[in-house]
């Protein structure tokens, strides 16, 4: 018999106690080696946003209905306030990032909240640390406690005391245990009353209603289901319906009219209109169930239909949605949606002709019929005419990468990745254009579930390309063709068994040979057309259906749903060494290690619970061999789908005969994703981690996280483009992120940061390009775009100590006195605070040289400690004159330097004494276009350049010259008329003057009032602006540019003559004889002293 307790049990959370994750606010951020010297280390997301990813939750604001939130169930929350126009990531600085529900006040918009840890059921789901409350619209958020919730389903909030507040927590997924059942807060989630306790271990709330007209009457749906590695179940004797209408103190079970088995998940609705009407979609054994409608509150119910959610299974889906403002309308999510108009009689699949399937959530505005936004695994999707169209929001870039593979395609290389049922996707690491990187740069090389792809060293067009359980694909590139090379069995050989996430490996010795592995390792010497099985299995290959769940075994008629379970006992990882291509290594599912040094004729089987502090069952997440010492291999090991959130990472020197950990210093809770080594300094690692990534200096002894521009997300790979020097990471979540340049870290060790300061170059040839400025900017606000890397050479330097001024130095000096017993600081003396105020700033500064030793720039930089990066924009020092204030810091005009050799050097400046910090580095300009026609040389464009330079100069001080005395003949203007003596000498004096200023601006500007009629005969600027269009290029002047100089050059200095003439000469004359004849003095003559 089911048993609900109906006495609510008490429980006080407080917030002061430890914390289920590690807060990053406890590094030392004084040492060299933390997060905080880092930060300039920064991760660059690349997107994409034109397929999104999986939106769990979406909550409109009923007072404001452009403001929308979206809880996204593997990326964090985000916030509109233009319905979609753009979008905020707002918790990207938490803990975790799998959102099951956001809500919003009904009586104040700006109290939120949010419940982590998406609720279904699925292979790919994190979890999350309880719930989270912001009370100033997203902006900032503190957690309010259930962190051993996990799973958070549903939050309500009372409509009129936003600190009444009921969360519905399902509990952990993959083990018993944690925080299930209904909490209740009154004082805003200081302290919580567990109302309704679920009757076992393995069971929680998953839906869960509250009466919009009696805020007292409640309605929750339990819910037991695990999942592992191996097996998922999913239904069980403690789920059900429960009211409550004493506001969650006591609990009354609804049966009449529902099933009287085993049930699994249930989706619940209430009518908007009449809530005395709900609904509920109930799965039971074998993926079966169906639609109930009740019209007393629960007391009874009727079946309507046999509808529940489908595609991989209720567990993934069963959530139902009832239209406000059509009574009986109910729509179900599923892999394929539906609507009923008879509250779940008859149902009518959905339009989605132009849209992603598998949906999940759904809005609606408080007073439009027509309007519905739908969140599926592919974003989310607006309708004006109840679904009739789709408009898609292209700009949340939440793709779930699984894998990810660099190619070398120059000048920028691609980036191949296979995501979560949005297919394997390509895109450029940068663009030429100066916008970046926009969605139409991506492309799809095969559909389904996108896993792990691999490319062709040397050859980036041929790229692998695979969708779930090992359907492989070798693409053509030139021709877009794909062929089908999945490894099939002889005749009499057992079926093969391919992970979900099938490994695939491009040997490091020849790029034709191909490894891939089922529960056996398959080796292909001509890319796939043919193969050959190295071994027999080398799994466990156990019966999995012999494995108890929830606590116990189960009969064949359970609630087993063998469709959502992926194929278990399959190898999971390959590694083949770089050093000797006879040693290979496998990683399990199942707990097992192979290694083989023959090449595959013999294996020797490691079982992990033999590894000392390794779990029997851990999943091998990665194994990769050293790329410099055959013996060495690293192996990244996974045991959360039994409820072991434990980092496990190590590393063997002996082919897996002894072992060691490397994981000692990570974060709880950080399982280990992905490994990589870089290719020139054995100890520099880089691992990706649930909720980050994390690199190595010293071979795993110390790991540091990088926290530059890197949201909080499960980075599920870590790959690194050897020409670039790049780190690619593949996130679950966010798309993918770049750390460009990396090879500074290869030279940071303990030793080398007791420096004052280092210096780096750029580790490769910087890219010379002009960029592509000819983006659209009239394409709306609504547009996704990446951030190429800063245009230019970008050089690294380390600061041990921050340049301090006087006043910092002595506030300093203050603290530490402070720190001893009765010491205070004396104030200081005038003159002391005198020179405080009049210091000028220290400043740090590089400067560029070029091959002849001549200053080209310099380039300010940070002054506080750590790691700091500059990019020098490979212009010369803009030489153009400085007219006003504003022109000071304008980079308009400043010619490209040449490609060729330069040096850096670091300087610090306090005072007036320089001084430099690092020896100078060295680094290449190096073109990457040659274009299709001959132009003119390196040296002939470099000239060029410069004579148009030198004619801006020109032009520029003449113009502003000429504008400076048209100013001072508005001033005369008036002095004149409040001349008191004879002025007609004046006025044919001031209109001699006008009538030169009148010509001279003809010759440079044309004239007006012909321009007005369509007639713009050449001038002095217009030629000039047509010279300046050549300088910069890579084919430099045509004739045409040339003459068009020659004649401005010429026009120029003939006027600049005149013009001086009328500032040094006619102008002051002018001035000195409106004093002379008793007007007044005017801006630009002497002073007057007498």
């Amino acid at each position: 018999m089911k048993k609900i307790l109906n006495v609510a049990v008490a429980v006080t959370m407080a917030l002061s106690s430890v914390p289920a994750f590690a807060d990053k606010s406890e590094t030392d951020k004084n040492a060299p080696f933390s997060s905080a010297t880092f930060k300039a280390m920064e991760m660059r997301s690349i997107g994409p946003a034109y397929m999104s990813g999986r939106i769990a939750d979406i909550a409109i604001d009923q007072n404001h209905p452009s403001t929308w939130y979206t809880a996204v169930g593997s990326g964090g929350v985000w916030k509109t306030n233009n319905s979609g126009t753009t979008w905020e990531p707002i918790f990207d600085n938490e803990a975790v990032y799998s959102i099951g529900d956001v809500t919003i006040a009904p009586s104040n918009s700006n109290v939120v909240w949010v419940g982590t840890g998406e609720n279904n059921g699925g292979r790919h789901i994190s979890f999350g640390d309880g719930v989270y409350k912001s009370l100033d619209g997203g902006k900032t958020w503190k957690n309010m406690g259930l962190k051993k919730s996990e799973h958070v389903s549903d939050i309500i909030i009372h409509p009129e005391n936003p600190d009444v507040v009921w969360v519905s927590a399902q509990g952990p997924l993959w083990s018993e245990g944690g925080e299930r059942g209904l909490y209740k807060t009154t004082d805003g989630g200081e302290t919580w009353k567990q109302v309704l306790t679920p009757e076992d271990e393995w069971t929680g709330v998953t839906s869960l209603l509250l009466d919009p007209n009696d805020p007292n009457r409640l309605y929750a749906a339990t819910w037991s289901r695990q999942r592992t590695v191996a097996n998922y179940v999913g239904t069980g004797p403690a789920a059900g319906i429960h009211t409550s209408s004493d506001g969650g103190e006591t609990w009354t079970e609804l049966k009449t009219g529902l099933p009287k088995g085993n049930m699994g998940k249930i989706g619940m609705a209430i009518s908007p209109i009449d809530s005395n009407v709900l609904y509920a979609t109930i799965e039971i054994d074998n993926r079966e169930g169906g639609f109930y409608r009740s019209a007393n509150k629960g007391a009874s119910w009727e079946k309507m239909s046999d509808e529940v959610g489908g595609g991989t299974g209720p567990h993934y889906y069963q959530e139902i949605f009832a239209d406000q403002h059509q009574m009986d309308r109910v729509y179900i999510a599923s892999n394929y949606s539906k609507v009923s108009d008879d509250g779940g009689k008859t149902w009518t699949p959905i339009n989605t002709k132009r849209k992603h399937v598998d949906d999940h959530a759904m809005a609606f505005h408080p007073t439009d019929p027509d309007f519905v936004l739908m969140g599926s695994d592919g974003g989310i999707y607006m309708s004006h005419d109840r679904m009739a169209n789709w408009r898609f929001m292209a700009n949340l870039p939440l793709t779930q990468f699984y894998k990810v593979a660099p190619d070398d395609t120059k000048p920028f290389y691609n980036v191949y990745a296979g995501a979560q049922d949005n297919s394997t996707q390509g895109g450029p690491s940068r663009t030429n254009r100066a916008e970046g990187i926009k969605n139409k740069d991506w492309f799809l090389t095969l559909g389904g579930d996108g896993h792990q792809p691999a490319v062709e060293p040397g050859n980036p067009d041929i790229v692998y390309s695979q969708w779930q359980q090992g359907n492989l694909t070798r693409v053509d590139m030139t021709t877009k063709e794909g062929v089908y090379i999945k490894p099939q069995p002889l005749p009499g050989d057992p079926a093969e068994r391919f992970n979900w996430d099938a490994p695939i490996n491009v040997s490091a010795h020849d790029p034709k040979r191909i490894y891939f592995a089922s529960q056996r390792v398959w080796r292909s010497d001509d890319r796939g057309d043919s193969w050959t099985a190295l071994s027999g299995d080398l799994t466990k290959n156990g019966n999995r259906m012999h494995m108890p769940m929830m606590g116990r075994t189960w009969s064949v008629e359970a609630g087993w749903d063998l469709y959502a379970m992926s194929e278990y006992h399959t190898i999971a990882n390959f590694a083949e060494s770089p050093v000797d291509e006879n040693i290979l290594w496998v990683g399990t599912d199942d707990g097992i290690i192979q290694v083989t040094t023959n090449g595959g004729k013999s294996w020797k089987k490691i079982e992990l619970d033999d590894i000392r502090g390794i779990p029997a069952t851990a999943y091998v997440n990665d194994i990769r061999a050293d790329l410099f010492d055959p013996n060495t291999v690293y192996v990244a090991l996974d045991n959360h789908k039994y409820g072991d959130y434990k980092p496990y990472l190590i590393k063997s020197t002996n082919l897996g005969k002894k072992w060691t950990s490397m994981a000692d210093e990570l974060p709880e809770k950080h399982l280990v994703w992905r490994i990589v080594q870089d290719h020139e300094n054995k100890d520099l690692m880089f691992i990706g981690t649930e909720f980050g990534i994390f690199f190595t200096v010293d071979g795993g002894e110390k790991w540091v996280e990088l926290e530059g521009g890197m949201p909080t997300i499960s980075t599920r790979d870590v790959k690194i483009q050897r020409r670039e020097n790049d780190l690619v990471a593949g996130t679950f979540g966010r798309g993918i992120y770049i750390l460009d340049d990396y090879a500074p870290l290869r030279s940071l060790t303990k030793k080398s940061m007791e420096e004052d300061a280092l210096l780096f170059a750029p580790s490769r040839p910087v890219k010379w390009y002009q960029p592509d400025d000819n983006h659209t900017d009239s394409d709306g606000d609504d547009r996704y775009v990446a951030e190429n890397p800063e245009h230019g050479a970008t050089l690294t330097y380390y600061l041990k100590d921050s340049l301090l001024t006087a006043k910092e130095k002595r506030q300093e000096a203050e603290k530490k006195l402070m720190e001893g017993k009765d010491k205070y600081p004396k104030y200081p003396s005038w003159e002391a605070v005198e020179a405080e105020n009049q210091e000028a700033a220290p400043a740090v500064y590089l400067e560029i040289k070029d091959a002849k030793g001549d200053v080209v720039n310099r380039v300010e930089g940070s002054t506080k400690k750590g790691l700091h990066r500059v990019t020098w924009d490979m212009t010369y020092a803009n030489a153009m004159p400085i007219t006003d204030k504003d022109s000071a810091s304008r980079s308009r005009g400043a010619l490209m330097a040449l490609p060729g050799s330069y040096t850096a050097t670091l300087f610090k400046r306090e005072g007036t004494t320089i001084t430099p910090l690092a020896e100078p580095v060295s680094f290449v300009l190096e073109s990457i276009y040659e274009g299709a026609l001959e132009g003119a040389t390196a040296q002939e464009r470099a000239a060029y350049d410069g004579k148009v330079s030198d004619a801006q100069k020109r032009a520029v001080t003449t113009t502003s010259v000429l504008a400076n005395v048209k100013d001072t003949m508005e001033v005369l203007r008036s002095a004149i008329n409040r001349t008191q003596g004879d002025i007609s000498k004046l006025e044919t004096q001031f209109a001699d003057v006008q009538t030169e200023i009148n010509a001279l601006s003809r010759e440079l500007y044309g004239l007006e009032s012909r321009e007005r009629k369509g007639i713009k005969p050449a001038n002095i600027t217009s030629r000039l602006r047509y010279a300046r269009s050549a300088v910069g290029t890579s084919y430099g002047p045509t004739q045409q540019h040339q003459d068009q100089l020659r004649y401005a050059s010429e026009g120029l200095v003939a006027v600049s003559k005149r013009v001086s003439v009328l500032q040094q000469t006619t102008v002051p004359e002018l001035q000195r004889a409106v004093v002379n004849a008793g007007g007044p003095w005017t801006a630009g003559l002497p002073v007057i002293t007498e």
